[in-house]
């Protein structure tokens, strides 16, 4: 037998104990390697002028609470870099300030607290309580609250009889593996691919979508399956399917946003204005629009749900006489100065308009790489920018 840390087990029928004669030295080997690695990661932390945050806090299938931590920034080559500090179990209640001394605590244990510039979370209460009690800017996943306004749409419009029928079929199929087994004989038969079907889940980002696509895509193995079990689980009508033809384009364009919003390897924040700019025009009302659509509801809802994040509208409304840490404002371009003399804001203007003057950069180019060959005429402009290059905007927990 063998162990996780790779070490051989002598078990003796006689006595009810175990020997492990290679515990020690293959999980001191595993320590050693954890240290160095750590040890690594912290060197190149020291090296970063700004570091982000992120973190999540979630409960695993056995109940327990574990938060995730992962730092990003831009090296001095202007190279973007994500890892993970942090996965930890955490035993008390998930309260604001309790989750505001975590990130505090693994700030501190890997030496960047001074580094800190920017938080990203999602948007449940506690996180946003912790946030204001941290001393640096918030900024909420804008992945999440674009999924939020998703589940929020569809509550109450006119699919959700229909999404209601797709979980009922899709639950026929996920409980019984000899439901699942016919339905992959039926694929074959009709020449598809053998996929199983997909249940949404609130939590888990366009499953939605995913669920009727997979339905749409197997209709007629799904409709020849259930004619044979004689089930009492319906399938769709052919308005059904159609009704879900339609959502399928209303969600896929919110799909290919949240999946955008999530890139590791580019400057996601650079990303949300085109993104949200992307799907306004997809979502303005025409005139060949079917009665089902409710495009500017969905704005609406997005509208409430990123003003109810902004940092205007996070300030307590009740007055105490122990004021809160002063959160750190980061400005787009700009640096802020106790100086206010002519000679530096001519220079300011001088720097801003030399940037202005720019050509803009094309939609295939990297902002870090123009940012690492410009930054010698773009004067206080390349620092402020490396500071706000390194901030998500998603979640990016793992």
């Amino acid at each position: 037998m063998t162990m996780d840390c790779g070490t051989s087990l002598e078990l003796h029928p006689e006595t009810s104990h175990t020997i492990c004669p290679q515990e020690e030295p293959s999980c001191q080997k595993i320590h050693t390697l954890y240290d160095d690695e750590k040890a690594r990661r912290m060197n190149t932390l020291q090296q970063a002028t700004h570091i982000a945050l992120t973190g999540d806090h979630w409960t695993s299938v056995s109940n327990d609470n574990y938060l995730g931590i992962t730092a990003h920034f831009v090296d001095k080559e202007w190279k973007l870099h994500s890892f993970a500090l942090t996965v930890s179990k955490t035993e008390e209640r998930q309260y604001a300030e309790a989750c505001a001394d975590h990130f505090l605590d693994v700030a501190r244990e890997w030496k960047i607290e001074d580094k800190l510039s920017t938080l990203g979370t999602d948007s449940a209460r506690n996180m946003v309580a912790a946030a204001r009690l941290l001393p640096f800017e918030h900024l909420p996943c804008t992945a999440h609250i674009l999924q939020l306004t998703v589940t929020v749409s569809i509550h109450g419009s006119g699919f959700e009889s229909v999404l209601a029928k797709c979980r009922k079929i899709v639950g026929h199929f996920k409980h019984s593996p000899s439901n699942a087994h016919e339905l992959m004989e039926q694929q074959v038969a009709c020449g598809q691919k053998q996929e199983s079907l997909v249940q949404d889940v609130t939590t888990r980002w366009n499953s939605t979508l995913e669920m009727v696509k997979r339905i749409q895509r197997n209709k007629s193995p799904l409709t020849t399956t259930l004619a044979q079990q004689k089930s009492n689980v319906a399938m769709l009508t052919t308005q059904e399917l159609a009704k879900l033809q339609k959502l399928e384009e209303l969600l896929e364009p919110c799909r290919y946003v949240t999946e955008l919003l999530g890139g590791e390897q580019y400057i996601s924040c650079s990303v949300v204005l085109p993104a949200l700019c992307h799907l306004f025009k997809i979502m303005e009302s025409t005139e060949d629009d079917s009665s089902l659509y409710e495009r500017n509801e969905v704005w609406a809802s997005l509208s409430k749900l990123l003003m109810a994040q902004s940092p205007g509208k996070q300030e307590s409304k009740e007055t105490t006489d122990q004021q809160p840490p002063k959160k750190r404002r980061i400005s787009v371009l700009l640096v802020s100065s106790d100086s206010e003399s002519d000679e530096e804001e001519e220079s300011i203007e001088q720097c801003l308009n030399r940037y202005k003057a720019e050509p803009k950069l094309h939609m295939e180019g990297c902002p870090l790489q123009w940012w690492k060959k410009e930054r010698s005429n773009t004067c206080k402009a390349g620092t402020n920018s490396m500071q706000v290059s390194v901030k998500p905007c998603y979640n990016g927990a793992l």
